[in-house]
C-alpha cells in the first residue's frame, strides 16, 4: 500500500471531489502507478482529518471516472491505461460494502434473454436500418401505437395520435413543463415531490409551492386553498404510488383534486411512473379529466431502468406544442430504444418482466416489514420504496449519515421537500437496488439496529 498522500490545500468544491480530483491529477503525472493500492478509507481519513464518508465518495467519484478500482477485501487501485472500459455502477458497487438502498429502481435485473430476443425479432425485420436515422416527430406511429397500448393496461383507451414518445418520463416532464409554461409560472406539487421535478423546475425558473399531504396523497382542502386568489397555473403531483410515501389516492379524492383544477383552469400533470406496478387501481387523472391533464408513463420503473423510453398522453390540441419541445430538447427518442420496448409490450415481454417484478416487491415488501414493522412506516406491497419515520430524537440527514458509515445508502427527507418547508423526521428506503433478498434482509437489519440504538449512542457508530 502506497504512503501517497492527496495535495487539497487550495481546491475549490467539496473535499471528497478536491482528494478525487488529488487522485486523477497524480495519476496523470505518475505519483500514482498503475496498480498502485490506494490507502484504506480510516487511514486516509485520519490523516486528512475528514470522515471515512468523506473517502468513500472521493474513491466513488474516481473510480466512477475510471481512474482507479475497487476490489471487495483487497482495496482500491489505480487502473492502468490499458484497462478495461469502465461501467456506470451505483453505490452499492462502486463503494465496497455500501448497501445502496438510495435508488429507486425495479427490484428485478434487467433480462438479458429478453433483450436479445427482442434484439434477435429487430434484426430480422426488413428495413433495419430505420432505426438508425431520424423518427418523425413525436414518434413513429408503431411506437405510439406501442405507447397507447402500454397506457391502455393502465385503463386509459387512447388513439396514438394522441401519445408522445419521449427519452423517458424525466425527459417527458420537460418537454411538458417547458413548453406549456413560462419562467415565474406558479406550480403545485405535494408538499414532499419527486427530487427530479425540484431540478427541472429550478432549470426552468418555475415557482414551486408545496400542498398538505396526508397518508391518502395530495389534499383536497389544501389544493383549494393553494388555488385561491392567486394564478396557480399547473399541478404536478404523483397520485398513484407516491414517491416518497407510497401513498395511493383514493377515487374519491381524485375526482375533488380535478373538479377543484377545472374550478380553476390549472393543468394537471400526472405522473404515472410507479402506477402499472398496481393491478387493480384507482381511475388515472387522465380518465377523469382527458381535457386538462398531460398523463406521463414510462419503462424504467416497471421494466428495466437503462430502458429510457417515456410516453406522454395530453389533449390534441397540446399534441403540436408538445412534439415541437421534444424536438428541442433531445430531438427524438432513440428509435432503436423505442422498438425494444414496442417489441416487449407487443409479444407480451413487458407484461411478464412487470408481473415478475409485481412479485418480487411483494416479496421484498413483506421482507422489509418483517425487519422493520414495529416501527413507523408507510409502505405499499406494489412499490419499489418505503418510508420510514424516525423517532422524535432523530433527524433525517444524521441518520442518513450514520446509516452510509455503518454500510447502507437511504434518502433524507430534504430531498423531497419543497422550498422553505421543514423536513420531516423520515427517510426512503428503496427495496429494489439490492442484488438479492439476502443483501437486502442485511441492509435492512443494519437500520433496525439504528433505530434500537439510544441517541447517546450516535456518535459512535463507524
Amino acid at each position: 500500500m502506497t504512503m501517497w498522500q492527496p495535495q487539497i490545500a487550495g481546491r475549490p468544491g467539496p473535499r471528497y471531489r478536491a482528494i478525487a480530483e488529488a487522485i486523477a491529477e497524480d495519476a496523470s503525472r505518475g505519483r500514482l502507478r498503475p496498480g498502485s493500492r490506494l490507502p484504506t478509507h480510516r487511514d486516509l481519513a485520519d490523516r486528512l482529518g475528514v470522515t471515512v464518508g468523506t473517502i468513500t465518495r472521493a474513491y466513488a467519484e474516481a473510480a466512477r471516472r475510471g481512474i482507479v478500482t475497487g476490489e471487495v477485501g483487497r482495496g482500491t487501485f489505480v487502473r492502468g491505461a490499458g484497462a478495461e472500459p469502465i461501467v456506470f455502477r451505483f453505490a452499492s458497487q462502486a463503494e465496497a460494502g455500501l448497501i445502496d438502498m438510495s435508488v429507486n429502481l425495479p427490484p428485478s435485473p434487467p433480462d438479458p434473454a429478453a433483450l436479445a430476443q427482442a434484439l434477435s425479432t429487430i434484426s430480422a425485420r426488413p428495413g433495419l436500418g430505420s432505426l438508425l436515422d431520424y423518427a418523425p416527430e413525436g414518434g413513429s406511429p408503431e411506437h405510439r401505437a406501442a405507447g397507447a397500448s402500454w397506457i391502455g393496461r393502465s385503463g386509459l383507451e387512447v388513439t396514438p395520435d394522441r401519445v408522445l414518445v419521449s427519452s423517458g418520463s424525466q425527459h417527458g416532464m420537460t418537454a411538458v413543463l417547458s413548453a406549456l409554461l413560462r419562467p415565474g409560472d406558479l406550480v403545485l406539487t405535494e408538499s414532499l415531490t419527486y427530487p427530479g421535478m425540484k431540478a427541472l423546475a429550478g432549470l426552468l425558473h418555475l415557482r414551486l409551492q408545496g400542498v398538505a399531504i396526508d397518508e391518502h396523497g395530495l389534499r383536497p382542502d389544501a389544493f383549494r386553498a393553494a388555488c385561491r386568489g392567486r394564478s396557480v397555473k399547473a399541478l404536478y403531483c404523483v397520485p398513484t404510488l407516491h414517491n416518497p410515501t407510497t401513498a395511493v389516492m383514493p377515487e374519491a379524492r381524485r375526482r375533488e383534486v380535478v373538479a377543484i383544477a377545472r374550478q380553476h383552469d390549472v393543468l394537471v400533470v400526472e405522473d404515472d411512473v410507479h402506477g402499472p406496478l398496481i393491478e387493480d387501481r384507482p381511475p388515472l387523472l387522465a380518465v377523469l379529466a382527458p381535457e386538462i391533464t398531460v398523463h406521463l408513463s414510462g419503462t424504467a420503473k416497471t421494466l428495466a431502468p437503462g430502458l429510457r423510453i417515456g410516453y406522454i398522453v395530453a389533449p390534441k390540441a397540446l399534441v403540436p406544442r408538445l412534439a415541437t419541445a421534444i424536438r428541442a430538447t433531445t430531438w427524438m427518442a432513440a428509435p432503436l430504444l423505442a422498438e425494444v420496448a414496442s417489441v416487449w409490450i407487443q409479444d407480451g415481454t413487458a407484461d411478464r418482466i412487470l408481473a415478475g417484478n409485481r412479485k418480487e416487491s411483494g416479496a421484498r415488501h413483506r421482507l422489509a416489514m418483517s425487519v422493520l414493522g414495529r416501527f413507523h412506516i408507510q409502505a405499499h406491497p406494489a412499490a419499489h420504496h418505503l418510508w420510514l419515520h424516525l423517532p422524535e430524537s432523530r433527524r433525517s440527514e444524521t441518520f442518513t449519515e450514520q446509516a452510509r458509515r455503518a454500510g447502507v445508502a437511504v434518502t433524507p427527507s430534504q430531498a423531497f421537500v419543497v422550498g422553505g418547508a421543514a423536513a420531516p423526521r423520515a427517510v426512503r428506503i428503496c427495496l429494489g437496488v439490492a442484488r438479492d433478498r439476502a443483501e437486502l434482509e442485511k441492509g435492512l437489519r443494519i437500520l433496525a439496529g439504528l433505530l434500537d440504538q439510544r441517541p447517546d449512542d450516535e456518535l459512535l457508530v463507524v
